[in-house]
């Protein structure tokens, strides 16, 4: 892969990057004080990112006030709060990052309007650009702002802006006339219904943001760059309806057109780049990508908008490999590149990239859960497969004291990753598989064609075996014999779950499948199916028949779908039940499955009422029960027995990850 694009030297405004690599803008959630200032997670979190090679580290959004658009305290950065206390936590912060040769702009924020969650986000009621329902809650209606609250707020920007050059900031990042935050509810018509200044036309809806660059420059000089975080297409349905990539719908926020227009009037205003997506909280799954989308989903947008301004144009999405991303730089649809999520899985990715071993970077597997699911949790920003992530401080991997022997009973995901940290630390480690493949049920799992970001961690974890030459055991279950043989110091037991077996009439029938055997590819449904179960598993093995043209119908005992086992992101869950809407997928709730008969199967709702439905094959996935035989004979034998991931409990990769290297470091 040629890499010439990616590290070349350029330059925003009058500032020069040392490449065209960008840490994209994520909200720090839980990286900060009670007054709205970075502490030394943050400072850890940004520096370690310099460290790997990143040319300019775009940070958190940082809210310019929280009087108006009022959120919860000690969530994300608040500037005004303290702004001396501000300069002293992020002067310190800048000074680290800039001795890699790395520099740092400070995202400032308007705020969230009727994006912002009421009661666990915002602390008051939601404002916005007119008297529009909320997000979150159609229920509460936002404020509209009076003319003189915006005309403060455009102030703050210019003060936020002042303050972070104090302290150090290369550049400021206006967030958002993107993703349908406060700003840009002043600039799409479907949310911005005024008719003073601010509102109107075009060029009316783009006054908050010409007068808030206009105003930095007047007080800072044109040598202090400031950026845009833009959507250049909002892929708005309806009123908290997106649009699937694969659909044909009408634009009701801002249209490709409109986007190239708008970008022209901002450029003329004295935006120094633009930081370019697409997509709003009405169509998250575009501005926060799951693993249903492509690589590079932006690419298409952002070539036409590159075509039509001449200030740098910075695109994420999907961008974590690297020939990707080359690419993207190369067929002139990005002038830089911006990675936000394969930073947080490998924050050395610029290293490993320039220094020929791409095949190292740790992929970032789209789920959500570690980063942005977290936040909506109310926990700090991390990582699913890096646990590292927000806090690397407390989980740096230190050699151990006294290399120890230990034997890792499986070699899943959680397997690995805990014979990978402790093989780091200087342990002496070997893996017993039960199988002739590493990978456990991440194997069915990454199966269908839109899970290639699990395929990639598997590859990712087979290939960290063979570079830190951790012995493996093919073919061969643990048992105590084994244990006793080896005599390890240390059992780290990873042998993973079973899935539920379900005992009902007909249930023996060669009609009826499981989930697993159907992903693995060792037996084959008929061209109709019903699906008996409706969580994750279950609804994307369902996506994956109907892909490939089978008729699938999901039953699910409980009031909807993905509504059992741990809490799925909101922009993965949305995208999903759209895309099994847009693929036909019949779904029956509350109903379970009574019986399997030669035609399909009869159902029972919580009335006790049956119904019976035809298919020509009946897949079960209800779910898996970890499997804690080996543990519970090792249990009271072994002082260091430990039990991880799915035999702990059936859960999802993080928690597999998150467990195995949490005994790896301390084992």
């Amino acid at each position: 892969m040629s890499k010439k694009s990616l590290f070349e030297p350029m330059k925003i405004g009058s500032v020069e990057i040392k490449n065209k690599i960008s840490m994209a803008p994520m909200g720090a959630f839980g990286l900060v004080d009670n007054e709205g200032c970075y502490n030394q997670r943050a400072a850890d979190y940004y520096v370690e990112r310099a460290k790997g090679g990143t040319g300019l580290i775009i940070t958190s959004i940082t809210k310019v006030e929280n009087e108006l658009d009022k959120v919860v305290p000690g969530i994300i950065p608040i500037i005004s709060i303290n702004p001396a206390r501000f300069i002293m936590t992020s002067s310190e912060m800048t000074e680290r990052v800039h001795a890699y040769g790395s520099k740092i702009f400070l995202q400032l924020t308007m705020g969230f309007g009727r994006s912002g969650a009421p009661g666990t986000l915002l602390a008051a009621q939601p404002v916005s650009a007119s008297n529009i329902p909320n997000y979150w809650d159609p229920s509460v209606t936002c404020r509209e702002l009076t003319t003189s609250e915006v005309e403060w707020i455009v102030t703050k920007f210019i003060e936020g802006a002042e303050i972070a050059k104090h302290a150090g900031f290369d550049g400021v990042e206006i967030h958002a006339v993107h993703e349908g935050y406060l700003l840009d509810q002043f600039t799409l018509s479907i949310f911005n219904r005024r008719t003073d200044k601010y509102g109107g036309d075009l060029r009316g809806r783009l006054e908050l943001p010409i007068e808030i660059v206009q105003g930095i420059k007047s007080k800072l000089g044109n040598d202090f760059p400031v950026g845009l975080r833009y959507s250049v297409k909002s892929c708005i349905k309806d009123w908290r309806q997106g649009g699937l990539p694969e659909e044909d719908f009408k634009e009701k926020g801002r249209d490709l057109e409109e986007g190239i227009e708008a970008a022209k009037i901002l450029e003329k205003a004295g935006y120094d780049e633009l930081n370019t997506d697409v997509g709003t909280y009405d169509a998250w799954y575009w501005s926060h990508p799951p693993l249903y989308q492509k690589d590079g989903l932006y690419l298409p947008y952002t070539k036409k908008l590159k075509k039509a301004v001449k200030v740098p144009v910075i695109v994420a999405g999907k961008l974590g490999m690297p020939e990707i991303a080359e690419k993207a730089l190369e067929e002139g649809a990005a002038d830089m590149v911006g990675l936000g999520r394969p930073l947080l899985a490998d924050p050395y990715w610029p290293r490993k990239v320039l220094g020929n071993c791409p095949e190292r970077i740790r992929p970032c597997i789209g789920c959500h859960t570690g980063c942005l699911g977290r936040g909506f949790e109310g926990k700090p920003l991390s990582c699913a497969v890096n646990p590292a992530a927000g806090r690397e401080r407390y989980y740096n991997i230190q050699p151990a004291p006294v290399p120890k022997k230990i034997l890792v009973a499986g070699g899943g995901i959680a397997g690995m990753e805990a014979a990978r940290t402790a093989t780091l630390r200087g342990h002496n480690v070997v893996i017993y598989e039960s199988t002739d493949k590493l990978g456990g049920v991440v194997i069915p799992g990454s199966s269908p064609d839109f899970k290639v970001d699990d395929r990639r961690l598997l590859n990712w974890y087979r290939n960290e075996m063979k570079e830190l030459n951790i012995k493996i055991v093919f073919n061969t279950k643990v048992t105590e014999d084994i244990v006793e043989k080896e005599k390890p110091d240390a059992v780290i037991v990873a042998v993973g779950a079973k899935e539920i077996k379900l005992k009902l009439p007909g249930i023996e029938k060669e009609k009826v499948l499981s989930a697993v055997d159907v992903l693995n590819g060792r037996k084959k449904t008929g061209d109709s199916v019903l699906m008996v179960g409706g969580g994750l598993v279950g609804c994307e093995t369902a996506l994956y028949l109907a892909k490939s043209g089978k008729k699938v119908t999901i039953v699910e005992a409980k009031d909807d779908i993905l509504s059992a086992g741990k809490p799925i992101p909101h922009m993965n869950r949305i995208m999903l039940v759209d895309l099994l809407k847009f693929y036909g997928i019949k779904v029956v709730t509350c109903n379970s499955l009574l019986e399997v008969t030669d035609k399909g199967a009869v159902l029972i709702d919580r009335e006790f009422k049956k119904q019976s439905v035809t298919a020509d094959s009946i897949v079960i996935c209800v779910g898996f029960k970890s499997n804690r035989k080996l543990y519970n004979k090792l249990h009271g034998k072994i002082a260091k027995l430990y039990l991880i991931g799915d035999a702990f409990k059936a859960s999802n990769i993080m928690d597999a990850v998150w467990s195995a290297n949490e005994i790896g470091l301390n084992c």
